[in-house]
């Protein structure tokens, strides 16, 4: 992977961020920096606040404190940079749309509304689709996919995008083996290429295999750094929130 995650100005650049959610303080004190070719695993339980972080810095959520940047300007100026891959259950499978259209959805905030796609929109999704093993499957209707076929399709929409910084919230969830290894390689080549991505996963070996540098979260930032480097027990155990659990540790390699 790529040597720049410690130089140049950051992508993403999350300070003193808190968030409210349901009247209650879901996040606080967030600190997170996300340079060219990052790719950050963001690590914590259910309920920790990863993907209420996601949203916030997508402007779905509006933190009660701190700022968000992108590219060194405020996230509301520079959000159509971001690529977002959500989880599967939250894209309507069942809307009458080939593969193509979908992944070229991901454009609408670049075409417009009501705006016919040029030619660089239609380059853009046929990039995106060959980079996921998608090409052949362009006309298939999306509700007849697989569902490894389906997150290849939310991946490509993403990118299809041309993001600078990408957003993937549990992109490995419930999949099949090879798209789990096609995955892992797209990520890393993008990372390679220079791109930003911030991943959300509770596969912690792999994340731990695959990122550049993790962040453990439960409501805060509990440490973060190169994977090799958070290597305290107790620094696991208390992001998520336990007192003593072998089997965190060992699938994570930890000795104590």
């Amino acid at each position: 992977m790529t040597d720049t995650a410690t130089s140049g100005t950051p992508v993403l650049d999350v300070r003193s961020v808190a968030v409210d959610l349901g009247g209650r303080l879901a996040l606080k004190d967030i600190d997170l920096t996300v340079r060219v070719g990052d790719l950050v695993g963001l690590i914590g339980p259910n309920g920790a606040g990863k993907t209420t972080l996601l949203r916030a810095i997508l402007g779905l959520l509006t933190p009660r404190t701190g700022s968000i940047h992108l590219d060194g300007q405020p996230a509301d100026r520079s959000r159509g940079t971001v690529g977002y891959v959500p989880q599967r259950h939250e894209f309507a499978w069942d809307f009458p749309l080939p593969v193509a259209k979908a992944v070229l959805t991901g454009r609408t905030h670049r075409i417009g509304w009501l705006r016919r796609p040029r030619a660089a929109d239609r380059e853009a999704v046929d990039e995106a689709l060959e980079r996921v093993a998608m090409t052949e499957l362009r006309h298939r209707p999306i509700g007849e996919l697989s569902g490894g076929q389906r997150q290849r399709v939310l991946v490509a929409r993403a990118l299809a995008l041309r993001p600078r910084l990408l957003l993937l919230d549990e992109p490995f969830t419930g999949l099949d083996v090879p798209t789990q290894e096609l995955l892992t390689s797209l990520f890393s080549q993008l990372s390679d290429e220079g791109k930003a991505l911030l991943m959300t996963t509770h596969d912690l070996p792999a994340a731990a295999d695959l990122a550049t540098r993790l962040c453990l979260l439960n409501k805060t930032v509990i440490a973060e750094g190169p994977p090799d480097t958070l290597r305290d027990p107790a620094v696991w155990l208390r992001a998520f929130g336990v007192a003593k659990s072998d089997q965190l540790l060992t699938s994570l390699g930890v000795t104590r």
